[in-house]
């Protein structure tokens, strides 16, 4: 007999919620965090520090208010990698607490250690204090992310050249930064200090950035970063990084361009966290991203009692996604019925400003041959953008000449990720442009933009009515 119905390695947003998915259902189950805390990656160094930086710096920069009191405006003057730090602890002790209390009352048992496997279904795991153990399941679920990609070439230091894990603990907020990626973590970070009025500098050996996005949405976004002074080097490579005497750091750019700058950060791809898995032992290979191929629908590997969800599994590398993909490899891993997840789902990049989409971009439109329209709404258009003082924001709704659905939803601008839910919505529930229309929708909110949208492409498609 097995210790375990279920063991998951990993505590992240897919573990936990495959953890509790199998344990809700009767099953004893353990994870196996190797963390001081558990949260994993997410709760730590990933969706939640850098959003909840994201907050902090819009909050005390007042970054949202300068579109009436101008851009010097400012709620704290001097504002300190402390006060950023501040707000962060207290957010992560937070989410921990009711971490460990939705273990506590599911009964899900779990493990600090680093856990590594003996065969498929035994897994031996070091504890801090050197001990080591041996659980066994019946099936098991890798949910252990990924961490920073680190070349030997960049001279990493944790002050003036940094990964995004280090990045949440630097002593003060640089005057000038390079951010080598743009990516969407590197994209985010540079947008976050670009909002605290430091000089940053995007270089990216790729000449577009954030090609799965709509292209119009992208060239609304690269408009409002160049408008606010950050520099965007596409199409250009950091051939060499150097640490001066003085204490700044000097790039090499391929095309012969010398940049110096306070702070490097690199931001330019993650690797499976799977190097320490002994994933040999049981005749599974990682890819040279670290990264483990799985079957789509039910997240097994190679190895028939196996799984794998999250980060750990490529694209979308989305908390949101993480969350289903463990519960749905957590059900089939004991026998359950499961359910294949709804094909659209949101995208959100937490930059400033937010981009969100659910859905088909206007280029996939024309790659599949379907015919389009689009309706297009700004938010300087909304009585609540003029409220909350916005001159940018902009929500784009694409939907079929044939069938009228909503195929598409695009946003950039204040609050995208909390709008593109109402298009999900739309689109997954096959809607058509006459939901927009005919609906009522609250005045004033930034919501209205739909039934705007929806006006704007409903005017050139044309009534149905006058059609039949």
């Amino acid at each position: 007999m097995f210790q375990y119905d279920l063991v998951v390695v990993g505590s992240g947003p897919a573990g936990r919620r495959g953890a509790i998915q199998a344990a809700k259902l009767g099953k004893k189950v353990l994870v196996i965090e190797q963390g001081k805390r558990v949260g994993g990656v997410s709760v730590h160094t990933g969706t939640i520090p850098s959003k909840t930086l994201r907050e902090t710096a819009l909050n005390l920069s007042g970054w949202r208010e300068r579109g009436f009191y101008g851009r010097s405006y400012r709620v704290k003057q001097e504002i300190s990698a402390e006060d950023l730090r501040r707000r962060l602890l207290i957010t992560l002790n937070h989410e921990v607490e009711v971490l460990e209390h939705q273990f506590a009352r599911n009964r899900v048992h779990h493990m600090r250690g680093r856990a590594s496997f003996v065969d498929t279904s035994t897994l031996q795991v070091i504890k801090d204090d050197g001990e080591i153990t041996q659980v066994s399941a019946a099936s098991v679920l890798l949910a252990v992310g990924t961490k920073p990609f680190r070349p030997d070439y960049m001279p990493f230091d944790g002050k003036t050249v940094l990964d995004s894990d280090e990045l949440l603990d630097i002593e003060e907020l640089p005057r000038s930064m390079i951010v080598i990626g743009a990516g969407v973590i590197g994209i985010e970070y540079a947008t976050i200090f670009s909002a605290l009025d430091t000089a940053v500098t995007v270089i990216d050996p790729k000449a577009t950035m954030l090609d799965f996005i709509d292209k119009e949405i992208i060239e609304d976004f690269t408009y409002q970063l160049r408008d606010r002074n950050m520099k965007l080097l596409l199409g250009q490579k950091a051939d060499k990084v150097e640490k001066l005497e003085n204490g700044k750091v000097e790039l090499t750019l391929d095309s012969g361009r010398r940049l110096t700058t306070d702070m490097v950060l690199f931001a330019a791809g993650r690797m499976g966290a799977t190097d320490t898995l002994n994933l040999p032992a049981i005749g599974l290979e990682a890819d040279s991203r670290g990264r483990l191929k799985v079957n789509p629908e039910t997240f097994q590997t190679s190895v028939a009692n196996v799984y794998a969800a999250g980060d750990v599994v490529g694209f979308p590398s989305l908390a949101s996604t993480s969350m289903e993909q463990g519960r749905i490899a957590a059900r089939v891993a004991i026998g359950a019925v499961a359910k294949e997840p709804q094909k659209y789902f949101p995208y959100g990049i937490y930059a400033v400003p937010e981009i969100s989409t659910c859905g088909l971009t206007e280029e996939e439109m024309k790659e599949r041959g379907i015919p389009y329209e689009c309706g297009i709404a700004r938010f300087r258009e909304t009585s609540r953008g003029h409220i909350m003082g916005l001159d940018t924001g902009l929500l784009k709704l694409i939907f079929s000449l044939k069938t009228r659905r909503l195929l598409g939803v695009h946003i950039v601008g204040e609050g995208a990720t909390e709008l593109v839910h109402i298009g999900q919505a739309v689109l997954n529930l096959k809607g058509t442009v006459e939901y927009f229309v005919e609906n009522t929708f609250n005045y004033p909110t930034l919501a209205e933009a739909y039934k705007i949208a929806g006006l704007d492409a409903w005017n050139r498609m044309g009534d149905i009515k006058s059609e039949l």
